[in-house]
Order: C-alpha cells, then sequence, then structure tokens
C-alpha cells in the first residue's frame, strides 16, 4: 500500500497571513534595491555581536534575543535548586508544563501543556545536544518521551520554546519544544549522595579535567528505590553515564558525548476507585503486582561550530519491555489483561546549517540554512499478551524503518533599532516501511496485510515581527505552522490486530497552526515579566484509550489561552516567581455539549520563593496547582483539581553542602493522574465491564537528605 502526499499543508488564513509577511518582507528588500542602486544588498558583514548572558536562572532578560515571549533559557543553577520527586519533572521548570507519573519511575511522565495531554510527549518536541529525544513509532506511545538517562548535574541550560514559530523545529512541534544543553566548560569534581524513605538511594560521581584548549567532562550516576507502594517494592535500579570530549581552537568548537542508561523497575499503575471503595486494595496499592519494564539507551554524537556553521551527528541504540495492566480481566477473564510492550531500535542522524550574514540596503540580515535526517531502524515494536510477564500469545509485531528529512531557511532582518522580522520556511519529507514479523489469522484475515510503504511530505511556514520599545519593553506577534508525525504501522494498516475488522489508516503527518500576541519586561533590573495571547489549532487529536493502553485519532481542535510568568529578584539571594496558565481547549466539529477534550487542564498555577546566598543557610519552596478537568467529552465526569508542595532547606559550607528535601510536605493524597474508561476487576461477573475513574495518586510525603562534597 502507497499513498503520496506532499504538500498536506493548509491553505487558509493563517497560511495566507505567513505568506503575506514573506512577501512582504522581500517585496521591501527590492523596493529598497530599486531606489538605492548604490548600496550593495549581497555585501558581506560581520556577525552581529550579541551580549553573552550569563544564565543562572530564569529571570536573565531575553529582550533583544528572544523570538516570542513564551521561549525562555534556564541555567544550571535553577536546575539543581529545584527540589524534584523524579528526573521528568525537570520540564516543570517550562512555563505552564505540569508533570505527572501514572506508573513505575522508569517509565516516561506524563506530560500537560497548553490545553494538551500530551500523553508521553506527543506535540512537544525534546532534544539534548541536538539529538532527537522523542521516539517516533514507539511501542508505548507516539512521540515517547523518556528523561531517564539525564543526569540533571550535567545539563548547563534548557532553552524552550512554546508555539510552531520556529524554522529549527520540525516534527512534534505543535505545542513547543525544549532542549537540553549538556555541560561546556570544566566542571568542579563533586561526589554527592542522597539518601530517603522506602530505601531511597542516589549516588553521583561528577568532574572535570582540563587540558590546555580541551576539557573532559564525566559523571555517573546510581539511584535505587522501593517506592511507598503497599503490596509491591518498586525495586528500582537505575546507572546513568555521561562522558563528554571539549574543545576549543579560536573560533571553532568541538564536542563528542556518550551518554549511557540502564534501568529495571516494577511498577504501582493506576487504580479503579471501586476496588478502593470495596477495600480490596488502598491508594497506594496494585491489583497486578508484576508489571514493570526494563529500558535501555546508549549514545554518541558529535558537535562541530564555528561563526557560520554548526554540524552535528548522533547514533541511538535503545530498547524498551513495559508490561501493563488497564483494564485487569476485561478482555481475557481466565489470564487477565496483562500486555508487554516491546521497542528494540537504533536511530541515527544529524544537523548541518549554514548561517550567512549580509548587509542588504544597509540593514543588517541574516540568512540560516538548515538540512536534518533523521533514521529509526526499528528491529522490533511489539504488543504481546501476558499474564506474570510471562508471553501467552501475539498482537503485533514489526520490523519498521521510518527516515525523515527536512529542510528550512530562516531568514532575520533588522528594519531598525525597534523593528525586526524573523520569517521561516520548512520542508519535511518522511518515508515509512512496516514489515509484520507475524503470519497468523484473525477472522480468516491474514495479518501479514498489514505490511505496506508509505511517504508524506509537509510545509510549514512561519513568521514573527518584533517590536522593541527600550531596553525595558518588547512586544511580539508570531504566526506559524507545526505538525507530529502518526505511528508508521497506522499508517498502512489495514486489519485490525485484536479483532480482524478492516480499519482505515491514519494520515501520516497531522498539521497545526497557531498565533501569538505577546510582551515582555524587564523593569528596575529586578522584575523580568512576560505575558502570551495565543490560539492552536490542530487537524486531528491524539485521545489516551484506557483498554488498549495507548492513544488513536479523533477530530480536529482548538486551543486558545494566557500566559504570565514574573520573577523578581529582591536581592541578589532571595527571588519570588509565578507562573500562570489558562487554556480553553475543544473539538471543532462536535456538538457543544460533547466537544470538551479529555485531559485539558484549563488552569495552571506554579509559584515559589527561593533563597540562594554564595554561603550558609539556603531554601526553596514550590507550590504546584492544576484545576479539574473533563475525562470525557460531556464533562459529565471530571477529575478533582490537584496541588503539591515541595521544599528544601541546607547549609552551604566551602566545599561540602547538606540539603533536605521533603517532597509533596503537605502530604496531600490529590491525585497525579485520572482516566475515566471500562474495566473488570476480578470478583466482577464475567462479561460486565464497569466504567470507572482510574487514578495514580500523589506520592506520600517523603523526606531526604543528601550531601555534596566539591573538590
Amino acid at each position: 500500500m502507497k499513498r503520496t502526499n506532499y504538500v498536506p499543508f493548509k491553505l487558509g488564513k493563517l497560511c495566507s497571513a505567513v505568506l503575506s509577511c514573506a512577501l512582504l518582507g522581500a517585496g521591501s528588500l527590492f523596493s529598497f534595491s530599486a531606489l538605492s542602486e548604490s548600496n550593495n544588498w549581497n555585501e558581506p558583514i560581520e556577525a552581529v555581536s550579541i551580549e553573552k548572558i550569563e544564565i543562572q536562572g530564569k529571570a536573565a532578560s531575553l529582550i533583544g534575543e528572544a523570538i516570542s515571549a513564551s521561549e525562555g533559557v534556564i541555567g544550571q543553577q535553577e536546575i539543581l535548586n529545584r527540589p524534584m520527586l523524579r528526573i521528568g519533572e525537570i520540564l516543570e521548570l517550562v512555563p505552564g508544563m505540569v508533570v505527572t507519573q501514572h506508573s513505575g519511575t522508569g517509565k516516561a511522565n506524563q506530560y500537560f501543556l497548553r490545553g494538551f495531554n500530551l500523553d508521553h510527549g506527543t506535540d512537544f518536541a525534546t532534544f539534548i545536544d541536538y539529538m532527537p529525544i522523542n521516539m517516533r513509532t514507539h511501542g508505548h506511545g507516539q512521540g515517547y518521551t523518556d528523561l531517564n538517562f539525564i543526569i540533571p548535574e550535567t545539563v548547563q541550560t534548557i532553552t524552550f520554546k512554546k508555539g510552531a514559530y520556529y524554522g529549527q523545529i520540525g516534527d512534534f512541534s505543535g505545542a513547543g519544544s525544549a532542549s537540553f544543553n549538556t555541560v561546556n566548560q570544566p566542571q568542579t569534581t563533586q561526589l554527592s549522595a542522597t539518601i530517603g524513605e522506602d530505601n531511597f538511594q542516589r549516588y553521583l560521581l561528577a568532574g572535570g579535567i582540563e587540558l590546555d584548549n580541551e576539557h573532559i567532562n564525566y559523571a555517573i550516576e546510581f539511584n535505587s528505590n522501593d517506592g511507598p507502594w503497599t503490596n509491591i517494592d518498586e525495586d528500582l535500579d537505575k546507572t546513568n553515564i555521561f562522558l563528554s570530549y571539549n574543545s576549543n581552537h579560536k573560533s571553532d568548537d568541538f564536542k563528542v558525548t556518550f551518554m549511557g542508561y540502564d534501568n529495571t523497575w516494577n511498577s504501582a499503575d493506576q487504580i479503579p476507585q471501586r476496588a478502593v471503595n470495596a477495600g480490596i486494595i488502598d491508594e497506594l496499592g496494585s491489583l497486578d503486582t508484576s508489571l514493570g519494564g526494563n529500558s535501555s539507551r546508549y549514545s554518541i554524537n558529535a558537535e562541530w561550530k564555528n561563526e557560520n556553521i554548526n554540524a552535528s551527528g548522533y547514533l541511538i541504540d535503545y530498547d524498551l519491555n513495559l508490561w501493563s495492566n488497564f483494564t485487569y480481566f476485561l478482555d481475557n477473564p481466565a489470564t487477565g489483561d496483562q500486555f508487554e510492550q516491546v521497542d528494540k531500535r537504533k536511530v541515527y542522524g544529524g544537523h548541518l546549517s549554514y548561517t550567512a550574514f549580509v548587509n542588504w540596503q544597509g540593514l543588517p540580515v541574516s540568512n540560516e540554512f538548515g538540512a536534518q535526517i533523521r533514521v529509526d531502524d526499528i528491529d522490533e515494536v511489539g504488543l504481546f499478551q501476558t499474564q506474570k510477564r510471562q508471553r501467552l500469545g501475539v498482537i503485533r509485531n514489526d520490523t519498521v524503518n521510518e527516515s525523515s528529512a527536512g529542510f528550512y531557511w530562516q531568514n532575520n532582518i533588522i528594519w531598525s533599532d525597534a523593528i525586526k522580522t524573523i520569517v521561516s520556511a520548512r520542508y519535511d519529507y518522511f518515508d515509512f516501511d512496516v514489515k509484520s514479523n507475524i503470519n497468523t489469522n484473525i477472522n480468516g484475515v491474514n495479518l501479514s496485510v498489514n505490511n505496506g510503504t508509505e511517504d508524506a511530505g509537509n510545509v510549514a511556514l512561519k513568521a514573527n515581527l518584533i517590536y522593541t520599545f527600550n531596553d525595558d519593553w518588547e512586544a511580539y506577534v508570531s504566526a506559524g505552522q507545526g505538525f507530529h508525525s502518526n505511528d508508521a504501522r497506522g499508517t498502512i494498516v489495514q486489519v485490525d490486530p485484536n479483532s480482524g475488522g478492516a480499519i482505515q489508516p491514519v494520515d501520516p503527518i497531522v498539521d497545526s497552526y497557531g498565533y501569538e500576541l505577546g510582551l515582555r519586561a524587564n523593569l528596575f533590573d529586578k522584575l523580568n515579566a512576560s505575558l502570551s495571547i495565543w490560539q492552536l489549532n490542530l487537524d486531528s487529536e491524539l485521545l489516551f484509550v484506557g483498554d488498549a493502553g495507548n492513544t488513536e485519532p479523533s477530530d480536529s481542535s482548538s486551543r486558545y489561552g494566557v500566559e504570565l510568568t514574573g520573577y523578581y529578584s529582591v536581592t541578589d539571594s532571595l527571588t519570588f516567581d509565578l507562573e500562570y496558565a489558562y487554556t480553553d481547549a475543544e473539538f471543532d466539529k462536535l456538538p457543544s455539549n460533547a466537544n470538551q477534550i479529555p485531559g485539558a487542564l484549563e488552569h495552571v498555577l506554579q509559584a515559589g520563593v527561593s533563597y540562594q546566598p554564595q554561603q550558609g543557610w539556603f531554601a526553596n519552596a514550590r507550590l504546584r496547582y492544576f484545576s479539574e478537568r473533563p475525562l470525557i467529552e460531556d464533562g459529565s465526569v471530571t477529575s478533582d483539581d490537584s496541588q503539591i508542595m515541595n521544599l528544601n532547606v541546607g547549609y552551604k559550607f566551602t566545599q561540602l553542602t547538606l540539603k533536605l528535601d521533603i517532597l509533596n510536605a503537605l502530604d496531600s493524597n490529590d491525585h497525579d493522574i485520572d482516566y475515566y474508561y471500562a474495566s473488570r476487576i476480578a470478583n466482577e461477573p464475567q462479561g460486565s465491564a464497569t466504567e470507572d475513574l482510574h487514578y495514580h495518586v500523589l506520592e506520600p510525603r517523603t523526606v531526604r537528605l543528601s550531601a555534596v562534597y566539591k573538590f
């Protein structure tokens, strides 16, 4: 089966607006050329000098550098100061982002942003040193974003860009993106140990070796945890390794990095409300105590850059075995509904960009031309029926080769001291090749028909206008198109592997398009604030399906919202911050009484206070709140709202730092995640299916003590 869809982009109001901006910019250039032939508009100029700002937290002003009010940079100090239960919560440093968990610590988190239940990462692109983190055509979920391989002490900055207004970002770009940038400077050697309740242990050795214009950074982390669960030990056993070589010669920077990750764990998944009400389990219990997984990720990547060229290449070796059971005994009364999801792949690719700085009619102009290639060589992506992690049968097992190439051009013109435009165009091409590894019949239908190839292309246009009032105020107008790719298996499928019935394949690429107005202020060198008003339209929503344990495409949707952030530095040591996001999300074509998007958060609030002197006592307090949300389309079933507070306090000596983290300090028993779907537990009649709330409670208050010694 092969279909071609080379240019599936919208020709509506957004596209017209973006094209108009691009043509206006081009027309202006030609007008300037005609009026002033004495100026050479192709004359090279020196690269525009931008003052380098050392990012320690979030409060550094990006006026003069940002494209929109909803992008930012987070520094290492802010990352390490944040009290976190698990590494995935590092993405809560992105304003408006909520990170939760419905399963074990080794599994990718659940992410929420701008009215999306992003599941495990769809519609939010993530990278580390130009390597993609999102996994396409993944065994558990499209865009699967597992951050467990990251050691926070090795992250120098996180840059986030909400919205789809940036030419460098392609797949999974609807809601935005975040890039983790690992350390480039020699690191101070440190040895740290953390112990806590539920047999939590974490040990880290990290440091750097300086060699003239070259240096080596390294880190090794060991982490174990049994968790607070009443009838299961999480038995987490995680090892991370980081090793990088950096060379700085004149204007050239070269870096090679190796990362290694290996993890095994048991899971306490979401549970049905009725099982708790009946006293079968408590809120920290599990109905299936044999769930969990193991995963590994090994990668090597190289980067080289100078004033004009940025080049990188990477190779990732990844695998996952994950056992889950969301419906218990609904489909298989005798053996249960447990299933195993398998993903074994190699991912390789690279990035190359060239930036030319020229003078067009006396105006400083830069043109960035870039190409990105990615190949997912998936040896096995499968779904198996299991009982206590033993395979009983195969539902689907495939070999997939998915490759993509993206090309972009981004034009930056500084029209005056006040006005700047950034216009970009991007083209992405995908090729899917799916081969089924099973040859069985369901209801007389041969599943080998779920083989095939597919290809698709996508054009995205983006435009940004930035107006700088003065050194303290800047305004932004942005519009752009993004997209996410769909699972390759869904683009060629003809037969449902469960029922044997005929089904329609999904579109390979799903478009999104959005607009944004923004304002950024930096007042008195103490208050850094931003306001953004945005709208986003998506051609097809991905929704969680409880009885399948995965996501499926649904109808088109629209979102709009407001985001407000404020960071106030009372002194160099004492800071306050507030982040608030409001979102209205709904399906476009459903009746008004049945058009709510399950899992869409309406209100998200995060607030904090931090006292961080160079030495002596320090403290940090963080509050996260998100409102109730609909769990079905008519809004008749909703989750409760949820709030949690995390604290830490400690003392910095000259070389030794002692810290006490108090996570869920108020011992809230709110829910981390809620779903509403049908299931059947063991004591219920065969053939019955009960619609119920299924949830995962916040982990109870836990205390962890850390000691860090720097040599």
